[in-house]
């Protein structure tokens, strides 16, 4: 397939939150007391909540910026895209990259709404998820039918409660929830615990919803120690979210829920055969001791059942596809994180095809996505007004070239010219925390 032909829909994206989100959707009783953005004394941008300093507004939001700026800055509205935080001009900067609808997860609640989980009034804390819902699907996703595949976030709290904002969501046209891939790093029972999440899986299968478990939702990621270069981190990130699968695959609650659909996301592909076959070794060789049930079936069985696999640059993956289930593969964008393939997300994912036949282009561009999301994204359109090349035609003046904000950015990688560690990167959060 020409490149210009494809249909991209990316699966994992990041939307960093507008000051004036919650205005339209927080009634008077709570206005005084919903999350607002200050500029503080070191000039940087921060939401407050209960009283505390949310740093890193635009956390590695540098997309449009050249790589040596690069860092865990931004601290700013002013040091982003535009396309970070404005719904239209998101929509721009995707025409620039052919992208044709996208999935959004939160960025100051965090990826999966902790934020809210640790406040001192949970009641609060939960008109505020529920404001931020609404103010997702409504005013974000909502202002561009068919662009921006909503996403909500649940009282994890409480299964019961989330279940009931899950389906509230679900009739909006919601059909995707952000989740933890380890329960018990917010405090909460873990996946193996009884029946405890079953109000959740249940209203996901009855809403046909997806569960979506976004790398570095769970404890603090591993790393031999501070002086470990970030890069050899930020590699291995992705597979071990192996981890959480894993928890998963040999839990009780799958057997339960067979129509239950989980998003692995940013984790790429390439590892999951020999991860599969690991697993079903390790479940034929010891499951007369370990007692571990699956309901008749190997692990690769409850893998290929339920969980979806997303990637945005791993050709080895796409070579061995049909071990991992085409049917299940996504692609992903990152945009506007460092890993994000913008704005050259067509010239990245057709490298990565080249070869494969049109209708499994089809399906792991696009066509996956869209069914497995339950999104329409063609309803007021033809496929050849959403393709890379028609999309890129209506952004022809988007200024898609690198630019230099030199508004007290400090880039990681400019001390010393050395190697940057995972030291490093935690003093600069550290210090943004300070100040």
């Amino acid at each position: 397939m020409r490149m210009e032909d494809m249909v991209l829909v990316s699966v994992d994206d990041h939307v960093v939150e507008p000051p004036d989100m919650f205005d339209q959707h927080v009634s008077p009783k709570y206005k005084d007391r919903a999350p607002h953005v200050i500029r503080n004394e070191h000039g940087h941008d921060v939401w407050m909540w209960e009283g505390r300093q949310i740093p890193n507004l635009g956390l590695n939001a540098v997309s449009g910026r050249p790589p040596e700026d690069y860092g865990m800055e931004p601290t700013s509205y002013e040091q982003i895209r535009r396309g970070t935080w404005d719904s239209a001009a998101r929509i721009a900067d995707m025409n620039a990259d052919g992208v044709l609808a996208s999935l959004c997860f939160p960025s100051f609640p965090s990826f999966c709404g902790k934020l809210w989980f640790g406040s001192e009034d949970l009641n609060l804390a939960l008109v505020m998820i529920r404001a931020y819902n609404d103010w997702h699907c409504d005013e974000w996703c909502g202002s561009h039918p068919g662009r921006l595949i909503p996403l909500s976030i649940l009282p994890l709290w409480d299964p019961t409660l989330a279940a009931e904002e899950l389906r509230r969501m679900a009739r909006k046209g919601c059909h995707a929830f952000t989740m933890l891939e380890n329960p018990e790093s917010a405090g909460f029972p873990g996946f193996h615990s009884g029946d405890h999440w079953d109000p959740v899986w249940r209203a996901a299968c009855d809403e046909d919803v997806v569960a979506c478990i976004h790398i570095g939702t769970g404890k603090e990621l591993p790393t031999p120690s501070l002086d470990t270069p970030i890069e050899a981190s930020m590699a291995a990130t992705p597979i071990a979210i192996a981890n959480c699968a894993s928890d998963i695959m040999f839990a009780e609650f799958p057997s339960r829920f067979p129509e239950l659909k989980i998003s692995l996301t940013e984790g790429g592909i390439g590892w999951v055969p020999y991860f599969l076959e690991r697993c079903d070794y390790v479940h034929r060789q010891h499951s007369v001791w370990t007692h571990t049930q699956l309901g008749g079936r190997q692990p690769s069985e409850v893998f290929r059942d339920h969980f979806i696999t997303c990637f945005f640059e791993d050709r080895v993956g796409i070579q061995i596809r049909n071990e991992i289930g085409i049917e299940r593969i996504c692609w992903e964008c990152d945009y506007p994180h460092s890993d994000a393939t913008w704005p050259n997300s067509p010239e990245t994912v057709h490298r990565c095809l080249e070869g494969v036949p049109d209708d499994e282009v089809d399906a792991i561009t696009h066509a996956n996505a869209l069914r497995l999301w339950n999104f329409d994204a063609f309803s007021n359109h033809s496929r050849e007004t959403c393709n890379v090349g028609a999309l890129r035609e209506l952004a022809s003046d988007v200024d898609i070239s690198h630019h230099t904000t030199g508004q007290g950015s400090r880039p990681i990688g400019d001390q010393e010219k050395r190697v940057v560690t995972v030291g490093d990167v935690r003093q600069q959060l550290a210090s943004a925390m300070d100040g």
